[in-house]
């Protein structure tokens, strides 16, 4: 098999496995968190290190939320099953980075990955996602190729694939859309809470062998907690957050 089909193989494995791949990464965590004598402090110098990566990972989900409220039903999605694109999306962020759904969850997971304060935990995060990343987005780019030809050939010659490059810039066709964005985003904001907050958890264990949660992630949890199950219950029984052709 030569190396070029052998890598989209690779990636469309990945591809239908991607929403729980990811949480075996949680080792690595872990036994940073274990060799760390920063996490799981009560210095304000750790709270501020705490909140700074909690900021970048808002930062990757940001990144998430403006790429799904800008594009039309049908691309840009959460299947697992195999790549989805009913139209080639061009525009708005589309129009400056191929990948911005994977940039933006590298994004959030270096944010997570800072949290021991060890330099090996953040390396093998980014060079594991890469390797990770790379192989999904050779396959749907693959996908992509073959549906949509030389329009997409066109639009790939002059955009990155995944350092955003904005000499190219073009409004979005469509408008941002609130609905759409919280519909479609708020399970990955709950993912963040819980991310930061198992680890805080972990990092008092480590330190203090006991269970302790500071009151600003109990109250963040909280928060965290009730816009999760707000959104789910609309998204689920109603059609608040439904928006025609979204």
């Amino acid at each position: 098999m030569a190396l070029r089909e052998e890598l989209e193989q690779t990636g469309n494995w990945l591809f239908k496995r991607r929403s729980y791949l990811p949480l075996l990464l949680i080792g690595i965590l872990v036994m940073g968190m274990r060799e760390s004598g920063f996490a799981g402090g009560t210095s304000a110098w750790n709270s501020l290190w705490e909140v700074i990566c909690l900021l970048v990972s808002l930062v990757g989900l940001a990144v998430r939320v403006y790429t799904v409220g800008g594009v039309p039903g049908g691309t840009s999605g959460r299947s697992t099953r195999c790549p989805e694109a009913k139209v080639l999306n061009t525009s708005g962020i589309y129009s400056v980075v191929r990948h911005p759904l994977y940039l933006g969850n590298c994004i959030i997971w270096l944010g997570v990955s800072m949290i021991p304060f060890v330099w090996w935990t953040t390396l093998l995060f980014v060079l594991i996602f890469w390797c990770y990343y790379e192989r999904i987005m050779i396959a749907e780019e693959a996908f992509l190729r073959e549906k949509f030809g030389s329009e997409f050939e066109d639009w790939a010659e002059k955009t990155p694939a995944f350092i955003p490059g904005f000499r190219n810039w073009r409004p979005s066709v469509l408008s941002f859309s609130v609905r759409n964005a919280l519909k479609r985003e708020y399970s990955g904001f709950m993912a963040i809470i819980m991310s930061f907050t198992f680890l805080e958890l972990l990092g008092g264990l480590f330190a203090e062998g006991r269970l302790r949660l500071d009151g600003m992630w109990r109250v963040l949890f909280c928060v965290g907690v009730i816009v999760y199950v707000t959104l789910r219950f609309l998204k689920r029984k109603t059609r608040i957050l439904s928006v025609e052709g979204r």
